[in-house]
């Protein structure tokens, strides 16, 4: 794309194919000023994306930009025409034959292929010096990622256009590799479709998922945003391909998923899917929040149960919002110990501008150390954070039933052990939930609020508002191993760590598969960075407890994990793990 000569028209770019990748590729085009022919021989997309350009352009002159048709021999002046039908051998070969019919030789022709070759997709053109590549792991968005593909056939004049395309749209090239990209796409998709199907069995809504894992995880969307963005029908055929191609049952579509693309509700190229969409392609807002629960009865006076970090990033926490906070350990020595880490969490904060001076002085003064249970008893709402050990927490929750007063909120912080075997133990388990705290709990915006068969209605509205009001995200979900996110978590872990037993895999494995979904996806780290950060003991203790409740191949512990940590492997917290150790060597 060479620059033209002020005043003269904008060379013409072609696009075929307006599904999720197409329409979102010609609204950063026409951004940039390109004049587009847009192509698709279905006249209901034609006619929606026009409507969707005419929505947000009014009658600007980008809406004049845009020609839509569904007559390929419009793109006989284009310069460059980037192809965008489904990922699918037939489908690319049938559009590439009728661009080049239509188009001379010189024409720079891109498809947007994620899976297959582009180099034999050239081959099938007979014009291989024309045809580059776009890989996008999601539909294209301003400043978004983009791997560009030069087969080694492609000429000069075609990869600069490439690279004068992808400079104009605004994309951010990356670097990830066809493999990394194959590995990365695989372990998404999978996360996709365990959400999918976790909706379907009723477990949680949508939305509470789709916050979850935003909140717990640090994801850039959630799991059924990220589908609706993609498109329910590309995400179905991607899964149906790879579960075709590996057997691997974590790739059968959800029933649900092919329920949805076989009522065609696609997502937001169609204008509905797990959410709702405007005439512009904008999600509708979810509906208003429900009126504050008339049972919640106010909590003033917050215990907290055990001397851990957990234990003390929730003292923190209630202390901070208002709340006199006894916490109790099993010795005085630990229970100071704790109120004084507690104190120099705060000084941090301080020295982050996080909170004033005054603001941590008053929490201070809020915060008071036991070692007696007794401590408790005229605490409002408990919350228990010691050992992930059912044989340590039960004990505690008799005591807790006998000790606290009448209408107590008694809580486990619980991240996979039975939150109905705590509510047995406490003989009222009418007054017991799980709220779980994410680490470290003054940073962590999210809390599962977890309800079994027996707790109250009065027990679960007052646990949702005590949340709420230290400034916490809640989502609900009853009482399973795992609840939400580590329930849709560890089997990407697994499977991540499952790469590693590949035939063939390579040493640079673990680096370009956290590179490629950090880079593609958008995720905060790769799902190795991730293991050490969480710990692989941590991890695989989680493994462990999920696949005893569920039994099933995508629990399975990992025998890697187990080698770690017999080798004194943690991962950050000493220094030594599956990513640690190799950027500290």
């Amino acid at each position: 794309m060479t620059e033209r000569p002020p005043h003269s028209p904008a060379p013409i770019t072609g696009i075929v194919g307006l599904g999720s990748v197409g329409e979102s590729l010609l609204h950063l085009l026409l951004a940039a000023g390109h004049r587009v022919v847009a192509v698709d021989t279905d006249l209901d997309v034609l006619g929606r994306v026009a409507r969707r350009i005419k929505a947000v352009h009014g009658n600007g002159p980008e809406r004049d930009a845009v020609t839509f048709t569904s007559d390929h021999a419009l793109l006989r002046d284009a310069s460059v025409v980037v192809e965008a039908v489904p990922d699918t051998p037939a489908a690319k070969a049938s559009a590439l034959h009728g661009i080049t019919a239509v188009c001379p030789p010189g024409t720079t022709l891109v498809t947007t292929t994620a899976a297959l070759p582009v180099t034999r997709l050239a081959l099938s053109t007979a014009r291989p010096d024309d045809l580059v590549g776009l890989r996008f792991f999601t539909p294209p968005s301003p400043g978004g990622p983009v791997e560009t593909v030069r087969p080694a056939l492609a000429s000069r004049e075609s990869t600069a256009a490439l690279d004068a395309l992808v400079a104009s749209a605004g994309l951010t090239p990356v670097e990830v590799g066809a493999r990394p990209a194959d590995d990365a796409t695989a372990l998404v998709l999978g996360l996709l479709n365990r959400s999918v199907c976790l909706l379907d069995e009723g477990y949680a809504g949508h939305h509470d998922i789709d916050t979850a894992m935003r909140l717990g995880c640090g994801l850039p969307a959630g799991p059924f945003q990220t589908l609706d963005r993609i498109g329910l029908d590309t995400a179905h055929a991607a899964l149906m391909g790879l579960w075709l191609r590996t057997g691997d049952s974590a790739f059968e579509p959800a029933p649900l998923l092919s329920r949805m693309v076989a009522a065609r509700l696609l997502g937001r190229k169609s204008g509905s899917g797990f959410y709702a969409y405007d005439e512009t392609g904008a999600q509708l807002p979810a509906d208003a929040a429900d009126a504050p629960d008339t049972d919640a009865v106010s909590v003033r006076r917050v215990g907290v149960l055990g001397s851990g970090a957990m234990a003390r990033g929730i003292a923190e926490v209630t202390a901070a919002a208002g709340h006199p906070t006894v916490l109790v350990a099993r010795s005085a020595e630990k229970a100071d110990a704790a109120v004084h880490a507690v104190a120099d969490s705060l000084t941090r904060a301080v020295r982050r501008g996080r909170i004033t001076p005054e603001a941590k002085s008053a929490a201070l003064g809020r915060l008071a150390g036991a070692a007696d249970l007794a401590a408790l008893a005229d605490c409002d709402l408990v919350v228990e954070a010691v050992a992930e050990e059912l044989d340590v927490k039960r004990p505690l929750f008799q005591s807790l039933g006998r000790i606290c007063a009448p209408g107590a909120v008694l809580a486990t912080t619980t991240s996979s052990l039975s939150v109905t075997a705590c509510a047995e133990a406490s003989g009222r388990p009418a007054d017991v939930v799980g709220i779980h705290f994410f680490n470290p709990a003054p940073v962590m915006r999210l809390v599962e609020l977890v309800r079994t068969d027996t707790a109250a209605p009065r027990t679960l509205a007052t646990a949702r508002a005590f949340c709420q009001g230290l400034g916490k995200t809640v989502v609900g979900c009853s009482d399973r191993t795992g609840f939400i996110v580590n329930s849709l978590l560890f089997p990407y872990l697994g499977a991540a760590l499952a790469l590693l037993d590949r035939q063939g895999a390579e040493d640079t494995l673990m680096e370009r598969t956290d590179a490629a979904v950090q880079q593609g996806f958008g995720y905060p780290m790769g799902p190795f960075a991730l293991l050490d950060t969480i710990g692989l003991d941590v991890s695989h203790a989680i493994q462990q407890r999920l696949h005893a409740h569920f039994q099933t191949p995508e629990y399975e512990p990992s025998a890697a994990l187990t080698d770690l940590i017999t080798a004194g492997y943690l991962g950050r917290k000493n220094g030594k793990g599956l990513r640690t150790a190799t950027s500290s060597r």
